[in-house]
């Protein structure tokens, strides 16, 4: 999972692009870039988070009004400085993207780019499989620098090419050196793009494409729904704006965007984040009454902050005081996407401290977001236990995650989720809690089809019912990709050790 936008502006937009980014951090930690262009292009990127690695020194001398910037959590590929999007080429014209997502068939694709095509890969990113295939397919194409119909037209059938090619998740914000500004996103629908436009006084608009919409309001855009599956967008040169979409599949938005990784101010695929947790807790708390009718906690609190607003409508519904128990030191990143289980478990200390007033001598019910490897909670309940609880129960936004996603989130092999190899009292019994519940798939999907003016019928849960919608997901593949995984995650994490010496 990571954080892409791209800007179409009348004034430069480098210093928009780097206010995004730090809007979209919550997506990605990792690394981040910027790439600007007018007749060529500028770019800077870096480790770490976005504050640390642009300056206003680092911004200004990035020109142009057409841009693209990406803050990155890596799924794929390694730890180095030459795994950092932006990704660009420099023919066709100079072609450049930033890429959300993961391709399952990627070894294939860079198989055949070295090994037949007799090409070099710069980077271990799947990424740039997906570059080399947009630049080939719009080589083939002659085109007048002022016939923007004709190329949308060629654009449309260079991302069907790649559609009928590729397999996975992909959203993709990009920019073409004379042409303008493109985006697109995969026929399934899996990773967010969402649109935004800003009216000038003089008539003309201004175009924004990001992951979510968090920094629409701070920028002065509006925002215009989302890109459907399998949608083109382009903006040329001029400012004109063209749509098409190329094909569509069975839409499939993924499901944890609502339950974890999205800001809650976001509004994905016409449902309100906020609103979509606001039920996930409500339904939670339902089947808490139901489960377990006369056991009522003294005090909800939350495993901040992804689950505050769940724990805020569980305790509502169960007619129970909520507090924020837990205070989070928000200058520490987010666990689920630290690189390691050892980053993680230290870090939990490192950014929560107990409220001995709100825990000591009651019984607590904690709300979290989800449970992945179990570590986290784990840490949580010792933490609450420490400072005096009487008994601490548990539950869980999301049902239990018992598959690795391949479509752009850092949800791991098999062995790692504690919900794939045990039962839930033996989870229960490894948190050290006195009970615990999981949140239903069918009350998930409820929380987020509820309301709102969307498409979603059912989105994509393979993490938790194991139904992959694309890349032909057989044991064998699942397998492979799982060990390729493991090797990926060695060898950052020596690359890491090595970088501390």
């Amino acid at each position: 999972m990571c954080g892409i936008v791209g800007i179409y502006s009348h004034e430069p937009v480098a210093a928009e692009l780097y206010d995004s980014l730090i809007h979209l951090q919550h997506r990605g930690q990792d690394a981040a870039g910027i790439l600007t262009c007018d007749e060529r292009f500028y770019s800077k990127h870096g480790l770490g988070l976005v504050r640390e690695i642009f300056t206003p020194q680092d911004i200004s001398p990035l020109k142009g009004n057409i841009g693209i910037a990406h803050a990155r959590y890596p799924t794929a590929g390694g730890y180095s400085e030459s795994d950092i999007q932006p990704l660009w080429i420099g023919s066709p014209r100079g072609i450049a993207l930033a890429h959300n997502g993961n391709l399952v068939n990627y070894q294939e694709l860079a198989d055949e780019i070295r090994l037949r095509q007799y090409r070099h890969l710069n980077s271990s990113l799947d990424s740039e499989a997906l570059l080399l295939m947009l630049a080939d397919k719009l080589a083939t194409h002659s085109y007048l620098d002022d016939d923007d119909e004709q190329f949308f037209k060629q654009l449309c059938a260079a991302v069907k090419h790649i559609f009928d090619r590729i397999e996975g998740a992909y959203s993709i914000v990009g920019v073409v050196i004379g042409k303008g500004l493109v985006a697109f996103r995969d026929p399934h629908g899996i990773r967010p793009l969402v649109l935004g436009e800003r009216q000038r006084k003089d008539g003309t608009s201004d175009y924004i494409f990001a992951s979510e919409t968090t920094a629409f309001y701070a920028l002065g855009f509006e925002p215009k729904g989302d890109l459907q599956p399998g949608e083109v967008v382009y903006v040329s040169k001029a400012g004109k704006l063209f749509r098409h979409v190329v094909e569509a599949r069975e839409f499939r938005p993924c499901v944890f965007e609502y339950v974890y990784f999205a800001r809650p101010d976001s509004t994905l695929d016409g449902v309100s984040v906020y609103r979509a947790r606001l039920r996930m807790g409500q339904n939670l708390a339902r089947s808490w009454k139901e489960k377990y009718p006369d056991i009522v906690p003294d005090v909800v609190i939350p495993a901040p902050f992804t689950a505050n607003t769940a724990a805020l409508s569980f305790a509502h519904e169960l007619g129970v005081r909520y507090s924020e128990g837990l205070y989070k030191n928000p200058f520490i990143g987010r666990t689920f996407i630290m690189p390691n289980q050892q980053a993680r478990s230290r870090s939990v200390r490192y950014k929560l401290t107990p409220q001995r007033t709100e825990i000591e001598n009651k019984t607590v019910l904690i709300v979290d977001d989800s449970i992945v490897r179990g570590t986290t909670s784990r840490e949580i309940v010792k933490m609450v236990r420490e400072f005096g609880a009487k008994e601490i129960f548990f539950v869980s936004t999301c049902p239990p995650i018992k598959n690795p996603c391949f479509y752009g989130i850092d949800i791991p092999s098999r062995v790692e989720l504690i919900a794939a190899n045990h039962t839930e009292d033996r989870i229960c019994h490894y948190l050290g809690v006195d009970r615990l519940l999981y949140q239903s798939q069918e009350d998930l999907v409820e929380a987020v089809v509820r309301r709102g003016q969307h498409q979603i019928k059912t989105p994509c849960m393979a993490c938790m019912d194991g139904n992959y919608i694309c890349g032909n997901m057989t044991e064998k593949k699942i397998q492979a990709l799982e060990q390729i995984r493991e090797i990926d995650r060695r060898s950052n994490a020596e690359k890491q050790e090595d970088d501390k010496k």
